[in-house]
């Protein structure tokens, strides 16, 4: 029995070192960027009552708006400035969505599929009052401006698709099947409990800030997979300000018929749609096509050398296809 005992305390004894030496470990200069709510610095503008991380990039008088839509939900558009060398010819419109990227952090009940919808239509009515914009949505940003165009046929000229990643329940479901492959196995598992301690030490700037490191550090992790092939086999290297977590999280509980509305009604825009693809992305590219089709004027284009962040990747090729679009 005393035997036991003592090997039940040795047991205890060196878990508890371990965790000590494991929380004094993972001790270093992690931060967390500061919101547009706490730092005046940053180019912003209240959208519906929320201040919103936005950068216009000016193009010539009079020149028509492309709104362009990072993915997630809850990262940023900061691998996506490649594209204000459109900005020759037209206005340039980024903006981190509510919840998201630098943008003010809002309860739940802000984070829904409407809520990102109203913010768009918006953003559309304060910086394209006169005209149709073209949107460029990426991932998430592409799903966003798929739902957004088939609801609003009338409010834009045209849109162009970077791998939007699902168009409905079905597809969020394959989407997940094939995700949790690279989000397994002892490698990420060990990352998640080291990111997990890393994140006892993040101190602010703000109440979401450890749960936007924690979840941002393992979507990374997810896309740095070496089989993930949204990149090209050297990793995934696309940066990022800021993670929203809780709108992540949210839009990973949405329900079934809220997703379908992704793409229910695209076949209501009728003007012309270009989805892009990277083409060393095997899980997303082929899907492209099949989205293509769900509309009534699209087109596809492979971006060679390129993984799922095409802008990022290969930024003047992706912009040679875009202008070859826009023209």
């Amino acid at each position: 029995m005393k035997r036991a005992l003592k090997w039940i305390a040795a047991v205890v004894l060196c878990l508890i070192a371990g965790i000590a030496g494991l929380f004094i470990g993972s001790q270093g200069d992690d931060t967390v960027a500061q919101l547009v709510t706490d730092d005046p610095s940053l180019p912003a503008m209240n959208i519906n009552g929320i201040r919103l991380h936005m950068r216009i990039v000016n193009g010539p008088a009079n020149a028509p708006t492309i709104i362009v839509l990072h993915g997630g939900p809850g990262g940023d558009f900061r691998s996506l400035q490649a594209l204000e060398a459109l900005s020759d010819r037209f206005q340039l419109v980024f903006y981190d969505q509510r919840g998201a990227g630098l943008s003010e952090r809002v309860p739940q009940d802000l984070l829904t599929l409407d809520g990102h919808l109203k913010e768009l239509k918006a953003v559309i009515d304060i910086v394209s009052p006169e005209q149709p914009p073209i949107l460029i949505g990426h991932s998430w940003g592409a799903m966003l401006a798929a739902a957004f165009i088939g609801q609003n046929p009338d409010d834009v000229q045209s849109a162009i698709l970077i791998e939007p990643g699902y168009l409905d329940a079905k597809g969020r479901t394959a989407w997940a099947a094939t995700g949790s492959t690279y989000m397994s196995g002892p490698t990420y598992w060990w990352q998640a409990v080291i990111a997990g301690f890393r994140t006892q030490h993040i101190t602010g700037p703000d109440s979401a800030a450890q749960d936007d490191f924690l979840i941002g550090h393992m979507v990374g992790v997810f896309a740095n997979h070496p089989d993930n092939p949204y990149h090209c086999g050297s990793g995934y290297t696309a940066p990022n300000w800021r993670f929203g977590a809780l709108t992540s999280n949210v839009w990973r509980g949405a329900p079934d018929a809220t997703v379908d509305r992704l793409g229910a009604q695209v076949r209501a825009f009728t003007g012309p749609v270009l989805l892009v693809t990277g083409s060393c992305n095997s899980w997303l590219g082929p899907l492209q096509s099949q989205f293509a089709a769900r509309f009534a004027d699209a087109g596809l284009a492979i971006i060679p050398d390129a993984g799922h962040d095409v802008v990022w990747d290969q930024p003047q090729a992706t912009l040679s296809v875009i202008r070859r679009f826009l023209n």
